[in-house]
């Protein structure tokens, strides 16, 4: 883990709720206005995660920035530096319960994630993506 601090940013009138756990580990987490985090939401910073205005996060979520390095044999997979991944989650966005999503993904503006989904890919604004890893079943509609 990074022994800096890092930044985290909230906005106004970002409301988090009880048991949510924002730890940047030297990187940073910027959550943008009127962000809803639920219960025990777990936020990851190392590689950056940046949340849009007025995104719907449901509890037990976890954004997680980073991931670790598999090397060979011998070498201890604790003794690797964590590999940065970026996370970027655009406004108006619904994640629900229990979403994990991954490093080096963009959720765009508007996307509605299904309960219990891992996201491992970007997904294009107004998506609807459900499943582990997480497939696009369909689209928000103007």
């Amino acid at each position: 883990m990074n022994s800096k601090p890092g930044n985290i940013q909230i906005g106004a009138g970002a409301e988090l709720s009880r048991g949510v756990i924002l730890k940047a580990y030297g990187g940073n987490i910027n959550i943008g206005k009127n962000v809803f985090l639920g219960e025990y939401v777990t936020i990851y910073g190392h590689g950056g995660v940046e949340i849009g205005e007025n995104t719907l996060i449901a509890m037990h979520t976890c954004i997680v920035s980073s991931n670790h390095t598999i090397p060979s044999q011998g070498t201890l997979i604790r003794s690797q530096p964590d590999i940065l991944l970026p996370v970027k989650i655009g406004s108006d966005v619904w994640i629900g319960a229990g979403a994990k999503i991954l490093g080096d993904v963009t959720i765009g503006n508007g996307c509605v994630i299904g309960a219990g989904s891992v996201v491992t890919k970007s997904l294009p604004p107004y998506s609807i993506a459900v499943g582990a890893p997480a497939r696009i079943t369909g689209h928000r509609h103007e």
